[in-house]
């Protein structure tokens, strides 16, 4: 190759560099919930016990603690909902693990009712009807809380059978061997809008997690044996 094709060549490669690196960058969105069924997902207990649906739900006219649900018109519009009506119900968690990232989704909670969002199945942000309570009553058990670690900064929540969103920017605990070098941290949380944590460490998992033990990745966990919920357009970007 001449001296002068050689630098020619150099100034592409050097031009192009940084849109390749952009591209590597990037992330597209994976998305866990094919709204069709609930392959790629699975029970933390019994399938027998399971109460989760693929549906629409609204709010039920005649009991607004319980969700009404109906088929869903398409695939892009079906929603992941746990019917706990007649009781029994149990966690439900992707097959695939993730790591550092972002997870996005909207939640439907009924008056009254309670469940969960486990980032990689070890660390809880709570989902409960928590509508009309001041800032100053809210606690970790509240909407949107770090299950016992923080309380969020304000209330967000929106009354019950209104589709609510919830962004969590979420980093991993690191290891090196078997040995954690750093705590897993929610870099940001908002509801609704609202930014609720930023930077929060979790010094060890929530209760009621999936194995109750730190890892480098883990799955997405909803909890299911507590009351009934509807989750929708559930996206994850890795880091």
């Amino acid at each position: 190759m001449s001296r002068r094709l050689a630098a020619a060549w150099l100034a592409v490669m050097l031009f192009a560099a940084p849109v390749a690196l952009h591209a590597a960058d990037s992330s597209e969105p994976i998305k866990p919930f094919n709204g069709k069924d609930l392959s790629g997902w699975k029970f933390k207990g019994s399938a027998d016990q399971s109460k989760w649906k693929v549906g629409v739900a609204k709010l039920d006219p005649n009991n607004p603690s319980q969700l009404a649900i109906s088929d869903a018109p398409s695939a892009d519009k079906a929603e992941l909902i746990n019917d706990k009506r007649g009781g029994g119900g149990t966690d439900i968690y992707t097959q695939e693990k993730f790591g550092d990232g972002t997870i996005s989704l909207e939640l439907m909670v009924p008056k009254g009712s309670n469940s969960g969002v486990y980032v990689m199945g070890e660390y809880e942000v709570q989902v409960l009807d928590s509508f009309g309570k001041s800032d100053e009553q809210i606690g970790p058990g509240d909407l949107g809380g770090l299950y016992n670690a923080a309380k969020p900064t304000k209330n967000a929540a929106k009354a019950p059978g209104q589709w609510q969103t919830l962004v969590i920017d979420f980093q991993a605990p690191k290891f090196e061997g078997d040995k954690k070098v750093a705590n897993a941290k929610f870099v940001k949380v908002v509801l609704n809008g609202v930014t609720i944590h930023e930077n929060v460490e979790m010094n060890g998992p929530t209760p009621g997690g999936l194995t109750g033990k730190e890892s480098a990745t883990g799955p997405l966990m909803f909890q299911g044996d507590h009351g009934p919920v509807a989750f929708r357009n559930i996206e994850i970007v890795t880091k």
